[in-house]
């Protein structure tokens, strides 16, 4: 009867531990996808708040490129400013 007693407390114990841990791992799963869902918003709000800035930046700087009107190509580069200098010196024989 003694044998008995021991082997039905043991087995309420081991059930016991059983529920116990499937409980613990549950209620830590909710926890933890709960606070690792919690610190991913955070981060992607960080990182959408981010991409946004440099978007503006960016979009701020290509308006002021635009808006520029000295930004454009010169027509007169690489004009020489008296074209018979150059043909003086070739015609000139006393050089």
């Amino acid at each position: 009867m003694n044998t008995k007693k021991i082997l039905s407390t043991g087995a309420i114990i081991v059930v016991l531990a059983i529920i116990a841990g499937g409980a613990s791992y549950w209620y830590g799963d909710k926890i933890g996808y709960k606070r690792g869902d919690s610190d991913g918003y955070k981060r992607a709000e960080a990182d959408i708040k981010k991409i946004q800035e440099e978007a503006a930046k960016k979009s701020a700087e290509a308006l002021t490129k635009a808006a520029n009107p000295f930004s454009g190509a010169n027509p007169l580069e690489g004009i020489d400013a008296n074209p018979f200098e150059k043909t003086k010196k070739i015609l000139n024989p006393f050089q």
